[in-house]
């Protein structure tokens, strides 16, 4: 079994923040498969796909981003999923809009959803899949207004085009592992 966890923070006012991409791609993937999230075992939102013959646990922890690990680490007790099967879709300030980037583990990179995760399983081993959401266009002056901000029509476009791979990129983690999906999703979309 897979667990592929969306970050985001769970107040209606972050619904379409840059910050919120992890839940997007989560939604794409949940429309894709007709199913809707329920509320799961812990502090968080979750539904199952089944994807070729591969059972997948969607996960939209309910903590707000700076505390995901508490719903992860509850989420992979209650399903028995060990680091090998865990997927983390987030934003990356770090990246520009338009581009992702799987990593099979590593730091945080300034992601703090991602710093509490690795401080909760005390381990940077698992698959992640960053969202690029820097502006191309403007110097930032306030990171936190901007990842908490909602997209711009522009951004908007560009995510349009983005969310749609990020889904098939964790499809393809889930059949066929993160260095195939590295290989073929580490490029720029736009």
């Amino acid at each position: 079994m897979k667990l592929v966890v969306g970050l985001g923070n769970p107040e209606p006012r972050y619904a379409g923040t840059r910050h919120n991409v992890g839940f997007d791609v989560l939604d794409t993937l949940a429309a894709t498969f007709q199913t809707r999230f329920g509320k799961g075992k812990g502090n968080y939102l979750s539904t199952k796909i089944s994807h070729r013959n591969r059972s997948v646990i969607l996960l939209k922890p309910m903590t707000y981003m700076n505390l995901s690990g508490h719903a992860v680490v509850a989420a992979m007790n209650f399903y028995k999923v060990s680091e090998s099967g865990l997927l983390i879709v987030c934003d990356d300030l770090n990246l520009p809009a338009g581009s992702i980037r799987l990593r099979a583990k590593g730091s945080a990179g300034g992601q703090n959803g991602l710093k509490h995760i690795i401080e909760c399983l005390g381990s940077e081993g698992f698959a992640r899949l960053r969202v690029g959401i820097r502006p191309l266009d403007r110097p930032l002056h306030s990171f936190s207004s901007f990842v908490l901000g909602k997209f711009t029509e522009e951004e908007r476009i560009v995510m349009e085009k983005v969310i749609p791979v990020c889904r098939e990129a964790a499809l393809d983690v889930v059949v066929n592992g993160i260095e195939h999906a590295m290989n073929n999703y580490n490029k720029p979309i736009i």
